[in-house]
């Protein structure tokens, strides 16, 4: 009983620790393969020293390049390792290149794909998330669906009538959080570095290439940034690839920027701020677990559900929109008694259902 697990960027780090527990209470064999999409200590390394999640096996240092150069890479690294471990089975996260990668290498070789986090669309095919977690989706045996939304995804386009298993098992994301969160309050000192201990804020992240690549709305959303300043904190944990971007354009944030943060400071910093703005799919619904609002600063979502809910303005990169939505959700109060992502035992269920296949 053997799985290869593929990972690559952040959120997947998080995915892993709570699955990869509850497999190795199963006893079931799992080799992590960490293809290097995301190599920056701060955004990778970090993650699997806090989280307590075993050193992967294999590092393929692949990153920096286009996405079909990145791409193309894996499949070809992940391929000799998985014709070398034989695994029963491959297990993917989300939408990275990453994950594109390893489903492709695994399919090829006529080796079951599992995938964590099934289901989800944006509709917008100019995503490159989009192209992967739909190509991913048709090549999986078993597709782990975090929602009803994302099973209903599937059913209206013929899942139900493929060679494949749809499974709704709650959101991993939720059963991190719940793991994690206390110890998460108790170590983090992020507030006290930032001096920012009782103080109102917002949280903002960016990260997304039609915002970092797109002078305009990355300008139009510091701009809004900064207005907002002028009436809450506002601080931004800054990716590498955004950073980069702000220099090129000559763009100075006039809020608190600093470096990325691990997961415990995130969840510090979530657990204390007043608001979120980001562009993370991820964030979004840790923002709705953690009761706050969320002004998604993208042109489409994932996650209806939280914007069904009123919970989650998507904006865009409009500087007004930005404004407004900051004005709406500062005077309401969030709504307590709904839950939309499952019991916290998805990462259970994920590992029973593996276990039944192996």
């Amino acid at each position: 009983m053997k799985i290869i697990t593929i990972l690559g960027a952040r959120p997947q780090f998080i995915k892993a620790g709570v699955v990869s527990r509850a497999l190795r209470n199963r006893k079931i064999q799992e080799i992590l393969v960490h293809t290097g999409q995301h190599y920056d200590p701060s955004m990778s390394d970090i993650f699997f020293r806090e989280m307590d999640i075993p050193e992967p096996a294999y590092n393929l240092g692949v990153n920096s390049l286009s996405h079909g150069a990145m791409t193309g890479r894996m499949i070809e690294k992940v391929e000799e390792i998985l014709i070398s471990e034989r695994p029963s089975l491959t297990l993917v996260y989300g939408d990275t290149n990453s994950t594109l990668a390893g489903a492709l290498a695994s399919i090829k070789l006529d080796i079951p794909v599992a995938h964590v986090e099934a289901g989800l669309r944006s509709f917008d095919m100019k995503m490159p998330e989009e192209v992967n977690r739909i190509l991913t989706d048709r090549i999986s045996k078993l597709l782990f669906c975090p929602t009803a939304t994302a099973v209903r995804n599937l059913v209206n386009e013929g899942y139900e009538r493929m060679d494949c298993e749809i499974v709704e098992t709650g959101d991993v994301m939720y059963d991190a959080l719940l793991h994690y969160k206390d110890i998460a309050l108790s170590s983090s000192r992020i507030g006290d570095k930032l001096h920012l201990t009782g103080k109102p804020f917002i949280l903002a992240t960016l990260h997304r290439a039609e915002n970092t690549d797109n002078p305009e709305r990355l300008k139009s959303i510091v701009v809004a940034l900064n207005r907002l300043q002028n009436e809450i904190d506002i601080v931004w944990p800054v990716h590498p690839r955004t950073r980069k971007s702000l220099g090129s354009l000559k763009l100075s944030p006039e809020i608190i920027v600093t470096e990325p943060v691990g997961y415990f400071d995130m969840l510090s910093l979530l657990d204390q701020c007043r608001m979120v703005m980001t562009d993370s799919g991820g964030l979004q619904k840790e923002a709705f677990m953690m009761k706050k609002f969320c002004i998604t600063m993208r042109d489409q979502t994932e996650w209806t559900e939280l914007v069904e809910a009123g919970v989650n303005s998507v904006v865009g990169a409009d500087t007004n929109k930005i404004i407004d939505a900051f004005s709406v959700f500062a005077s309401k109060t969030f709504p307590l008694d709904q839950t939309l992502y499952g019991d916290g035992k998805a990462a259970e269920r994920i590992a029973d259902r593996l276990q039944m296949n192996l």
